[in-house]
């Protein structure tokens, strides 16, 4: 089932959910569409197991970089690191990710949302444990705007291939960090 997911991604990355085909994709896994079928009941159900390994990786990866930072820069910056390094890594399931516009009304958007909001649960939850944030909301915020601008970050270094992850979470620290600094413990 792995291999159906890694293909699939492959597919829809390089032509867009409309243009991925289910033939496509069973031929190049080398099992019968039916099969497909059987496991996914649908190409929209495929669409939705890739995204939903995709934010299981994204989760894992960027809550084990954090596991013994040593204060709230340290974990805020191993955390970016970790972002950009799959970001880079991952680059078809970042695609799926990024191209909600023409999920917008589906099941998919809704996942694609279900991202974010897992990023930004982590990293308020995070926030609490390193910074002194006031109330939940001020830390839920700051989680949400530390998630935007990275998305928007990651989007700007498809055009910048020559920016490495170490650099795009420089980039990052030198705005997030200078805003948060006042509130680490």
């Amino acid at each position: 089932m792995r291999q159906m997911i890694e293909v699939a991604e492959q597919v829809f990355s390089a032509r867009g959910y409309a243009a991925a085909s289910m033939d496509e994709i069973a031929e190049l896994v080398g099992v019968s569409k039916p099969m497909l079928y059987e496991y996914f009941n649908s190409k929209e159900g495929l669409l939705l197991a890739c995204i939903r390994e995709s934010r299981a990786v994204l989760r894992e990866v960027t809550e084990q970089a954090t596991v013994g930072a040593v204060d709230a820069e340290d974990a805020l910056r191993r955390g970016l690191l970790a972002f950009f390094v799959f970001i880079r890594e991952r680059r078809q399931a970042w695609s799926l990710l990024r191209h909600e516009m023409v999920l917008i009304g589906t099941p998919a958007a809704d996942e694609v949302e279900e991202t974010r909001r897992q990023q930004t649960d982590l990293i308020a939850a995070l926030m609490s444990g390193h910074f002194d944030t006031g109330d939940d909301l001020r830390a839920e915020a700051a989680a949400e705007f530390v998630v935007g601008a990275c998305e928007r970050l990651a989007i700007w270094c498809e055009q910048h291939e020559e920016v490495s992850p170490e650099t795009a979470t420089e980039y990052a620290m030198d705005v997030l960090w200078t805003g948060l600094r006042q509130r680490a413990r």
